[in-house]
C-alpha cells in the first residue's frame, strides 16, 4: 500500500467496488507509510498503539449505554499523535472506536456477559 504510486490511485478512484473518494484513498497510502514510521521508531505498530494505554486494557464499568463515550482524553490524545506523525483520518472518535474493537478499551456493560471475560483477559 505504501508503495503505491499516482497512477495506482488513479486506478483506484475509477474502481466502482470501493468509496471511490480521492481524500480517503490517498490517506490509505499515507497512512501505510505512516505505520512503516512508527514501526522503525516502536518496533512495531502494535507496540506503538498499544503505548497509549501502557500495554494493558482499560476497563470501564459503565451501566448505561447512555454513559459509554464516543470519544476521550485519550483517544484526543492519540489522535493528536496520530495526526502528528503523518496519519489522516484518525479523528478522536475513530481513535476510541479503534481502541473499542481491538480490546484497547472494554466498554462492554457491566451487565454484559463479555464484560468480565474481557476484563480478565
Amino acid at each position: 500500500m505504501a508503495a503505491l504510486k499516482q497512477r495506482d490511485l488513479d486506478r483506484l478512484l475509477r474502481d466502482p467496488g470501493i468509496i471511490r473518494n480521492r481524500l480517503k484513498i490517498a490517506a490509505a497510502r499515507d497512512n501505510a507509510i505512516a505505520a512503516l514510521e512508527a514501526i522503525e521508531a516502536f518496533g512495531s505498530l502494535d507496540a506503538f498503539l498499544w503505548s497509549f494505554v501502557d500495554g494493558k486494557p482499560i476497563v470501564n464499568r459503565w451501566r448505561s449505554p447512555g454513559e459509554v463515550p464516543a470519544s476521550t482524553e485519550l483517544s484526543d490524545r492519540m489522535s493528536r499523535e496520530l495526526k502528528r506523525r503523518g496519519f489522516r483520518f484518525v479523528g478522536s472518535t475513530i481513535c476510541y472506536a479503534f481502541m473499542q474493537a481491538t480490546g484497547m478499551v472494554n466498554d462492554h456493560l457491566v451487565g454484559c456477559f463479555r464484560h468480565r471475560a474481557c476484563a480478565d483477559g
